[in-house]
């Protein structure tokens, strides 16, 4: 009997002031700002006029304040899961790019040669990286079998999605938009993940423009 597909909403948190900062956030547990909290309730008058969906988000705070109003919307509550956070930078969490390159300017070097294999100290490397998220994914697919899941997680993770999806190598630099509180549609079936639709943020029209994002601003 072939497995039916698990269709897929995944989600970027809401921004936080860290993202305005560029700063490397990782697994730091930081809040939304008051323009995230304005993103994830425009997210949740746009979910919630779509039937009820199982939810899940990373269990990192900027994850959870984003899922929550959806969850409300759909009167449930989200289920966070630790591995779908974001990226573990080790020693660079917390620090923007002037202090990185100040502090530690052979780690940034090697950084900007965005290979798979390299971890900072006390991190993850994107091969690691990679595993946990497909892994997490993959668990949920079985979970959740020709059902629609929504999920709402940081923007490493959906980088790593949309690399699979197409077949892309880990290594190099990110090549596709990840917008906060932007809605992805993608669809697993039989150990193959593809992509629906990308980085839909017509639901955020009107907000502020958010800056541009660089690799360590999940």
């Amino acid at each position: 009997m072939v497995a039916a597909a698990t269709d897929f909403i995944f989600i970027r948190h809401g921004e936080t002031d860290w993202n305005r900062q560029q700063r490397f956030q990782g697994q730091i547990d930081v809040p939304l700002n008051a323009m995230g909290h304005a993103q994830a309730a425009r997210l949740a008058r746009r979910l919630g006029a779509e039937p009820p969906r199982p939810l899940y988000c990373s269990d990192l705070t900027r994850a959870v304040e984003t899922a929550s109003p959806v969850g409300q919307a759909w009167k449930a509550s989200a289920r966070g899961l630790p591995a779908l956070r974001e990226q573990s930078f080790g020693v660079l969490e917390g620090l923007d790019v002037p202090t990185i390159r100040e502090r530690h300017p052979d780690l940034w070097s090697r950084w900007l040669e965005h290979s798979a294999d390299f971890a900072l100290p006390g991190g993850e490397s994107l091969r690691q990286f990679h595993a946990r998220v497909i892994e997490a994914v993959r668990d949920l697919a079985r979970a959740h079998d020709g059902q629609v899941v929504t999920v709402v997680t940081h923007g490493g993770v959906l980088d790593m999605l949309w690399r699979t999806a197409h077949g892309l190598p880990l290594d190099g630099l990110r090549q596709c938009e990840i917008p906060n509180a932007g809605i992805n549609r993608l669809r697993w079936q039989r150990e193959t993940l593809s992509i629906d639709g990308w980085a839909d943020a017509t639901h955020l029209e009107g907000l502020p423009e958010q800056p541009s994002t660089r690799a360590g601003e999940r």
